[in-house]
């Protein structure tokens, strides 16, 4: 099973947020086996962005935060066929253009879940299921995905 990670989810990561909700990204990207994760291009710009305009990190420390994060999990580009189904997300269920182009990419990466706090949970498009870690109880999905009946987030 694939999992890929929404903006929201690397912004805590990157200390960006609450302290509880940071400590429970950074210890949720942990549990998840690198192996499994994808990272939508689109991800990375809005944490580019994020880090510099929001967390007013310096452009220069922030591009070395997306390239860690580039260089820890496979980074998966936005298809042309990818925008166009984002398009239809964006008409169909009203979904953001960025949200609906990533979650188009995770399912054009075979993708079974789409780990977010900012989309509607158990939201499912082309098997993608939207899944917000930080929900209790926690979904069984991220539960069989982590391996664990009990999440320690």
């Amino acid at each position: 099973m694939r999992a890929a990670l929404d903006t929201n989810i690397l912004a805590y990561a990157e200390g960006v947020g609450d302290a509880p909700r940071c400590a429970a990204a950074i210890r949720l990207i942990a549990q998840l086996p690198a192996e499994i994760v994808l990272l939508p291009a689109q991800t990375l710009g809005e944490l580019f962005r994020v880090l510099t305009a929001k967390a007013k990190r310096e452009a220069g420390l922030a591009r070395e935060a997306i390239m860690t994060w580039a260089d820890s999990f496979e980074v998966a580009d936005s298809s042309w066929t990818a925008f166009q189904a984002a398009m239809d997300l964006t008409i169909d269920h009203k979904l953001h253009i960025r949200d609906a182009l990533i979650v188009a990419v995770a399912a054009e990466n075979r993708c079974r879940i789409l780990l977010s706090e900012d989309l509607q949970a158990g939201f499912t498009w082309r098997g993608v299921t939207v899944v917000n870690p930080f929900d209790a109880p926690s979904s069984p999905l991220l539960a069989s995905l982590i391996g664990d009946s009990e999440i320690n987030l």
